[in-house]
């Protein structure tokens, strides 16, 4: 009976698992190479009892310890599900918003793609993508890679290129003809369409949180689910004019700690046209990006500007200020790329540019909040 239950829990555990945080599926950390973790070992358990029972312990001895053993073993499931959804999130997302027509800031439509030929395991020999650089991108800034067609162009890919990391937070990507294949399927371009490198496009994604507080300093609480109301600062994109996460690009060279804080600075404070901030402001920056942060996802991300052969990644981090003190008193000002800045409630209503409502639906998953 014991061997029995000891072996059920492993799949119990692992269904459990699977019902939170998003998905996020820990079935290879439950059981690796098929094996059971060592605390549920049905031979330990067996041979344990049979000790015991040598020992002359009463059945009702044993009964007792077989429920304190189970018990035990919840409180280890309990700690181990607690450490697992505080992990980053890192499952590739699906497209939908990388399938989207016209391609942003163009006339260009995709090739249509139907979600059960967005794989390219599925043999699609009629599939024929719409070739699109945006002009700005061809135009070679510095951000932005030369073609493919280039003589002096010898790109190094699934590795840190010079300064430029070409690696991708998914493994190793395939290349066909010299392109690099986008990961997660096909898109219905080819391609740069407004990304300037070909592979990966790494960002970061400063997720800057506080509680919703009353005129007494108490946290708001909503009223259907009685869970505490977070808020984010969120940024108007001037492109599309969808509301976003302030992020972007990691410059080559550059850790994405320096990109999150850097981001933020422009988008949301205006940092480039502010010739000097006040020490006030500087020290309270430093302090909320020097404090302990909680990684919610890296991996790729379903943006609309993705396409067979560039695509964005990003790491989102949530820096959160518990009391305020830090926050409250910030003076937000929009800047670089954001037409507007401001507070704004976490829900379900939340809808925001690419993948950004998942990021923050994590994010009120993991702080227990409202959603």
């Amino acid at each position: 009976m014991t061997a029995q239950l000891a072996a059920r829990v492993p799949q119990v555990f692992v269904r459990a698992a699977r019902g939170g945080c998003a998905g996020i599926r820990v079935t290879s950390v439950c059981r690796a190479a098929n094996q059971e973790p060592p605390y549920l070992s049905p031979r330990s358990r067996v041979g344990c009892l049979a000790m015991r029972m040598r020992r002359g312990l009463t059945c009702a001895v044993t009964t007792v310890t077989i429920t304190a053993a189970l018990a035990a073993m919840g409180s280890i499931l309990s700690s181990y599900w607690f450490h697992t959804s505080n992990s980053c999130h890192s499952t590739m997302a699906a497209h939908v918003k990388a399938l989207t027509s016209p391609y942003p800031g163009s006339q260009v439509n995709r090739w249509p793609v139907p979600s059960e030929k967005v794989s390219w395991s599925i043999e699609w020999p009629e599939y024929k993508p719409v070739e699109y650089t945006a002009p700005s991108v061809l135009a070679q800034p510095p951000w932005a890679d030369p073609p493919l067609s280039d003589g002096k162009f010898s790109p190094q890919f699934n590795t840190l290129d010079g300064k430029v990391q070409r690696e991708s937070l998914e493994g190793t990507y395939h290349t066909e003809n010299g392109a690099p294949r986008n990961p997660a399927g096909r898109t219905g371009i080819i391609g740069r369409g407004l990304l300037g490198r070909w592979g990966p496009n790494h960002a970061g994604d400063p997720i800057i949180t506080r509680w919703k507080r009353d005129a007494a300093g108490q946290r708001v609480a909503d009223p259907g689910s009685g869970k505490p109301i977070l808020q984010f600062v969120a940024i108007q994109r001037k492109d599309c004019g969808q509301w976003a996460i302030p992020g972007g690009m990691v410059d080559p060279g550059e850790l994405v700690t320096a990109t999150l804080r850097r981001e933020f600075c422009e988008e949301a404070l205006n940092s480039l046209e502010k010739e000097g901030d006040e020490k006030e402001t500087k020290d309270k920056i430093q302090t909320l990006f020097s404090q302990k942060s909680l990684p919610v996802y890296k991996g790729y991300v379903d943006d609309p500007r993705n396409t067979d052969n560039s695509w964005m990644e990003t790491q989102a981090v949530n820096y959160h200020d518990e009391t305020g003190d830090l926050l409250d008193l910030l003076p937000l000002q929009a800047g670089d790329d954001a037409g507007k800045v401001q507070w704004v409630d976490v829900s379900s209503s939340c809808s925001l540019y690419a993948s950004h409502s998942n990021f923050i639906k994590l994010v009120a998953e993991k702080h227990d909040a409202n959603w």
